[in-house]
């Protein structure tokens, strides 16, 4: 039988490892840094491995440090699991959710009541993230994107949008405007590394119209929320998708000075890694954010 590591070792590395820090591990279990450092060090000449390189204070992963960490995560995690069984403790369970910065910003985080509610207890992590995203580290159940980013797991297309000019209906000139002309525009600028969000250059294309410099002017916000945000003050009409926009439509919160809208050039996505899809309540969470999607890009309030 091959002779294992020390247990208080591997947990000392899974939590550096996890946390990126000798102190931060050190508070999470309770020990000094120096300690964590030494049960580390007495890991790696059991295994006859380096698990860190250590570069000018700091601490970095080797590849064999990598390969170990998630694996290490989810058995420490399987073994908190049947602790709490066990000693009979009321059972939650996790769930981690990352999505879009302006989708965790209010349509998400408002929406998750209902989910618990329908569900039961469970311990939710919201992260509005950028792509890529890093799942194993940060250990994500569950990734909403635009666009299929994550062909190395199990990617789905659930859902299409499009944007709409949308502007309160106290905008001067709103409720009569045939073509926005004369309207201030709101731009959405996702920056160089994002995807290219529909400019109002590309709208005005579509309507086979010529706006002139119009479509250059006016205000810019670097996140659909945030350029929703400044539409729902009344500065001005902002090209908005449908699964942002349709619940304040319908209330009457906004309006659509003209019908035409713009498809999206990609889907929305969902991925979820192959540890996590087979979890209750991953699957849970799956069909319930998949309803909610279509609910709101199929609302009453888009159709022309």
């Amino acid at each position: 039988m091959v002779a294992l590591p020390s247990l208080r070792g591997l947990q000392a590395f899974e939590a550096a490892a996890r946390t990126g820090s000798f102190a931060a591990a050190a508070d999470e279990l309770s020990v000094s840094a120096a300690a964590v450092s030494q049960l580390i060090r007495t890991v790696e000449e059991q295994m006859g491995r380096k698990l860190f390189h250590r570069v000018h204070r700091r601490v970095v992963l080797t590849e064999a440090g990598v390969e170990m960490l998630p694996r290490l995560t989810m058995a420490f995690q399987e073994i908190g699991s049947v602790a709490r069984d066990v000693v009979g403790g009321a059972f939650r369970p996790r769930l981690v959710i990352s999505v879009p910065p302006s989708m965790a910003m209010g349509w998400l985080s408002e929406r998750l009541a209902g989910f618990v509610v329908s569900h039961g207890a469970v311990d939710i992590s919201l992260r509005g993230d950028d792509d890529p995203v890093p799942f194993d580290r940060e250990l994500i159940d569950v990734r909403l994107s635009y666009g299929p980013h994550y062909r190395e797991h199990p990617t789905e297309e659930i859902v299409r949008d499009a944007v709409y000019p949308v502007c309160t209906p106290s905008l001067p000139g709103a409720i009569k405007s045939e073509s926005l002309a004369g309207l201030p525009l709101i731009h959405t600028d996702w920056g160089p590394t994002g995807a290219a969000f529909p400019s109002w250059r590309n709208w005005f294309d579509a309507a086979g119209a010529d706006p002139g410099r119009a479509a250059q002017r006016g205000l810019s916000a670097n996140s659909s929320r945030a350029a929703l945000d400044l539409a729902m003050s009344g500065l001005g009409v902002a090209l908005a998708q449908g699964i942002y926009c349709a619940q304040a439509l319908e209330e009457g919160r906004l309006v659509r000075p003209v019908e035409r809208a713009l498809d999206l050039r990609q889907p929305y996505c969902l991925t979820i890694p192959e540890r996590s899809a087979s979890r209750d309540v991953v699957a849970a969470f799956r069909e319930w954010l998949i309803k909610e999607c279509r609910r709101a890009v199929r609302s009453p309030a888009l159709i022309a």
